[in-house]
């Protein structure tokens, strides 16, 4: 579906100029990217399908298209982000280390700002966590050898020419070609090519090549921003909402294999939704269970649902869930909020009851 959806975007956008075919175009692309990041190359990252032993659907030989690598990402997110979730000062995804979300953290004057790079960072979500998987704090520290950053801005270098040139040089310029190629075709039947009309025939088609490397090079730019959107508000809603705990160093310290379990019940929230809604969210509507088993396949996730809410039923544990938009109002209200002094720690729901049939 992902290929399909690709292969249907550009070909509606050879038409780019026109406006039906651009708002067409740009919503397939917006689809197919959402797709590949979200359902396919996260999951795939997180070595969900690496029982199938594919060579290609592989942990160690994916790569997403999206401004991080595969190799950074996996280390920020799969071993750190997994391992230290929702603790103070492990955790680099807790507000992805330039937001204040939770009071305890330590206010500064430039959390001020930060309602303003809240949208920046939606907008453009992909290079932000491309930068956050540097570890900008360990950087400052001197704690991370320079070789290695040096490897990882070379990394990050590729990613962004690939993007570049793919979606804002290679692909526009195949509609460029055809529309000049379209364009002649039509003088060519209609006689236009002929000596005395032949200059303002070609200006036309240069003209037409123009709009259209311009009408899909601005479609691309728009399914990348959607993606961006999307995958921003999703991450957040499953870790930032009022439901979620968040932990200190202190209270980790000798944390047994039950408590990690625990940490990573309570550190976590769902968003309600339709199935259509849980691929588009790459499932991680479920962010619950993925986080209490996050190599599983992410199909799985509904089915073990009902089976994580009868544990924390009989064992008085929350689990945490609700509509999008009211998770992703409450993220935005502490993210608003937090950018100021002081803050309070919002009431959790207490142990998980099923509702009555």
């Amino acid at each position: 579906m992902h290929r399909r959806l690709a292969v249907l975007s550009r070909v509606l956008l050879l038409a780019a100029p026109n406006r039906g075919a651009w708002i067409a175009g740009t919503a397939a692309g917006s689809a197919a990217k959402i797709l590949e990041n979200m359902e396919i190359g996260h999951n795939v990252l997180h070595g969900q399908w690496d029982w199938m032993n594919d060579p290609q659907i592989h942990s160690t030989t994916w790569d997403w298209d999206t401004a991080s690598t595969s190799e950074a990402w996996k280390h920020s997110h799969n071993y750190v982000h997994h391992t230290y979730t929702n603790i103070r000062g492990k955790d680099k995804d807790l507000g992805y280390e330039i937001m204040r979300i939770d009071p305890d953290q330590k206010w500064h004057p430039v959390y001020l700002g930060q309602p303003i790079y809240n949208l920046l960072l939606m907008a453009f979500f992909e290079w932000g966590v491309a930068l956050h998987d540097l570890d900008l704090d360990a950087i400052r520290k001197g704690e991370k050898p320079m070789d290695e950053v040096r490897h990882e801005l070379k990394g990050i270098a590729g990613k962004a020419k690939s993007q570049v040139v793919k979606d804002y040089i290679a692909w526009p310029a195949v509609s460029a070609a055809a529309n000049v190629a379209g364009s002649l075709a039509i003088s060519a039947v209609t006689g236009k090519l002929k000596k005395k009309q032949r200059s303002k025939a070609i200006a036309d088609a240069a003209e037409a090549g123009r709009k259209a490397f311009k009408s899909t090079a601005t479609a691309n730019f728009t399914s990348n921003i959607v993606r961006n959107f999307w995958s921003n508000a999703i991450i957040f809603c499953g870790h930032f909402p009022d439901q979620t705990y968040v932990f200190s160093q202190e209270e980790v310290v000798d944390e047994s294999r039950g408590a990690w379990y625990v940490r990573q019940l309570a550190g976590a929230a769902n968003i309600d939704g339709n199935p259509m809604f849980h691929i588009a969210s790459g499932n991680l509507s479920f962010q619950v269970e993925h986080h209490l088993f996050p190599d599983m396949p992410s199909s799985r996730y509904a089915e073990i649902a009902p089976r994580v809410k009868d544990v924390c039923e009989r064992y008085g544990l929350p689990y945490n869930t609700g509509p999008f938009f009211q998770q992703w109002s409450m993220v935005q209200k502490t993210i608003l909020r937090l950018a100021f002094p002081g803050g309070e720690h919002k009431p959790k729901p207490g142990p998980y009851v099923p509702e009555k049939a």
